[in-house]
């Protein structure tokens, strides 16, 4: 864009994934829109104390943006709260780190800037809500997430069909590398053998069969997680660094999570 070429303006909402300081008053703010994708985008000033608007632009806000192209970075000049689920999620330990796991894998499965992916925006903004209204256990809803969004990235697992020939299942064996369950024939070697209750759970996730998911048990639970997060690793080909942190208590245990500073957010996606 030349000097004398005027500056777009656009507007969009979008989903605060993570912040990072910029200069001694400004942040970098990524920001996952409706229409546009994933945007990174410079909000001025928003570190002083005076700042309009800069407790709006925290991870888990839903924001209606203004702004106007930049060179490297779009600069954001108007923003306007919709809803923040941060005050909601942060107040239940087990609600943050799922919620933190959520904004992580928005950002990983959206390389390409500006890429529109209304379907995993709509998915993130499921998952928010479904947290901060505690609508469902937050292990579950997480998991549920992190099955649907590998679906839209084009990673759905095989749960009722043999991943590689397509025979129709149940089968006992899942294959992380071949993409979910297999066949006797063509399973391979070092494959695992989940129960198939876990099996189940993972299908009433992914279908979105609440009432068959909320009434599983702790076991089937943590093992369809286990599973979730191995297919995720392999397809991302390394893991979220949230993932590790998520506490699988489903709300028995409410502690509130350390305040970060922006270093820390950039990278856990986590308002102070």
């Amino acid at each position: 864009m030349s000097a004398h070429t005027p500056k777009a303006l656009y507007r969009d909402e979008g989903i605060v994934l993570r912040t990072q300081k910029l200069g001694e008053a400004d942040r970098i703010i990524t920001v996952l829109t409706r229409r546009t994708g994933k945007i990174r985008a410079v909000a001025k000033g928003v570190r002083r104390t005076k700042s309009k608007f800069g407790a709006r632009l925290e991870p888990f806000t839903h924001v209606d943006l203004q702004l106007y192209t930049g060179r490297n970075l779009d600069i954001v000049s108007q923003v306007e709260s919709i809803r923040s689920y941060g005050q909601e999620i942060v107040s239940d330990y087990p609600a943050y780190t799922a919620g933190t796991a959520v904004l992580e894998t928005a950002d990983r499965l959206t390389a390409e800037e500006k890429e529109p992916s209304l379907r995993l925006f709509l998915l993130v903004i499921g998952a928010l809500r479904a947290l901060g209204e505690r609508a469902h256990p937050p292990g579950l809803v997480l998991d549920a997430f992190l099955l649907r969004a590998m679906s839209v990235a084009g990673w759905e697992p095989a749960l009722g069909e043999c991943a590689r020939c397509g025979e129709a299942g149940p089968h006992r064996h899942f294959s992380v590398p071949a993409g979910g369950t297999v066949c006797p024939s063509c399973r391979p070697t070092g494959s695992a053998m989940p129960n198939p209750v876990t099996l189940e759970l993972l299908d009433a996730l992914l279908t979105g069969d609440w009432a068959r998911a909320d009434a599983s048990q702790g076991t089937n639970r943590r093992e369809g997680s286990g599973l979730v997060a191995a297919l995720l690793q392999w397809h991302l080909e390394r893991g979220l660094r949230s993932l590790p942190l998520v506490d699988r208590s489903d709300g028995t245990v409410v502690r509130r999570p350390p305040v970060l500073d922006d270093d820390e957010r950039e990278h856990a996606g986590s308002p102070a």
